[in-house]
Parts: structure tokens; C-alpha cells; sequence
């Protein structure tokens, strides 16, 4: 049962996060196309005019945030073998991080620290975690090596992120680096669901 529950969490975490991002987008203050590419997802949760739905964006963070929170430490951790405090340390830093991106907004100049560092915990945090996992199991086989090519995917999107900075395509490399975490939710939910006897 507790492997049902916590697959569903995931899938259901995964699928509003990527269902709510594109339905901000749709209402973003910019075309469709233009909003994926040239503005942030942060923007997408600032409460201002550009995002009528701001709140619906806040929500997805809010949400996988705790989904990934409650799957971990409520059955996928059965699933690790070795690694386990470090697993649960960065679990924690990552839903934490999601968490306050979804609370904190980086519109508003005296928080926007907060919002950055919220930022750099889930993104760079959760690749970190995929790629812990990947190795922590023990089997290696297609699942673990299809968490293990997310990470480092996310961690290499990141990098390019952190020094693209000033360019009008940073936010294709953000959404190059949080989709990997976003991807693994619902592969993993989906893991979950199919192997009810996993320990």
C-alpha cells in the first residue's frame, strides 16, 4: 500500500507542477513561446500584472515541494540501500527550497535573496539527490540509470544557468535544470506504482 500511496503523491505533484506552470504561461503577459524562453518560471509566480496567475504557480512549488518531502521519508526511502542520512539531508534541502520559491516571490527587492536561495537549494540540491540516488540502490539497472542521466543533465544545465546569467536564454537553462526533478517525480511515481513489493 505505502508504495501506491507515495507513487501517487509523485504523479499527482508532477502533473500539477507541469499542468499549472503551463497554464500560467498561457496567461503570462507575452506569447506562449516567448514566456518558455524568455522569462523565468519565477516570473511566472511574482504577483504583478504580467502573471494574473501567480498564485496557481506558487501552488505547483508548494506542492511537488511536499510531495517529494512526504514520498522520500514516507517509502522511497526503503528503496536505498546505502547513503541514507545524505539522501534525507538533501531531500529536505530540496523540498525546502522548492518551498520557499512557492512562498517567497522574487519580485520584491527585500526578499529576493530569500527567493535566490530557495532557488539554489531545489535546483542544484535535487540534481545533487538524483544522482546520490542513482548510485545509493541496489541495482543499477534502468531506472537508476535513467535518475542518474536527469542529473547530471540538471547539474549541467545549472552550471551553464549560473554563467549565463546576463543572457536572454537563461531561462531555457532553467527550465533545462528544474525539469529533471519535475521528470523524475513522475518516473519515480510511476516506479513506485509498479513495484508494490519494492524494499
Amino acid at each position: 500500500m505505502k508504495p501506491k500511496v507515495a507513487g501517487i503523491v509523485l504523479l499527482i505533484g508532477s502533473l500539477y507542477y507541469l499542468i499549472a506552470e503551463a497554464i500560467s504561461a498561457t496567461f503570462f503577459n507575452a506569447s506562449l513561446f516567448n514566456t518558455y524562453v524568455f522569462h523565468t518560471i519565477s516570473e511566472l509566480g511574482i504577483p504583478n500584472g504580467n502573471s494574473p496567475l501567480f498564485w496557481l504557480m506558487n501552488s505547483a512549488f508548494i506542492l511537488i515541494g511536499l510531495a517529494l518531502l512526504f514520498a522520500v521519508f514516507y517509502k522511497f526511502r526503503d528503496c536505498i540501500v546505502k547513503n541514507n542520512v545524505v539522501i534525507y539531508v538533501f531531500t529536505a534541502i530540496t523540498s525546502l527550497g522548492v518551498i520557499i520559491v512557492g512562498l517567497i516571490h522574487g519580485g520584491n527587492p527585500l526578499t529576493l535573496g530569500y527567493h535566490a536561495m530557495g532557488a539554489v537549494m531545489a535546483i542544484l540540491g535535487g540534481n545533487i539527490l538524483l544522482v546520490l540516488i542513482s548510485r545509493s540502490m541496489e541495482d543499477f539497472e534502468k531506472y537508476q540509470k535513467a535518475t542518474l542521466i536527469l542529473g547530471i543533465i540538471g547539474l549541467a544545465a545549472f552550471w551553464i544557468m549560473f554563467f549565463s546569467m546576463g543572457s536572454i536564454y537563461m531561462p531555457v537553462y532553467e527550465r533545462l535544470s528544474v525539469y529533471p526533478l519535475i521528470v523524475w517525480s513522475f518516473l519515480t511515481g510511476t516506479f513506485l506504482l509498479l513495484n508494490n513489493n519494492s524494499h
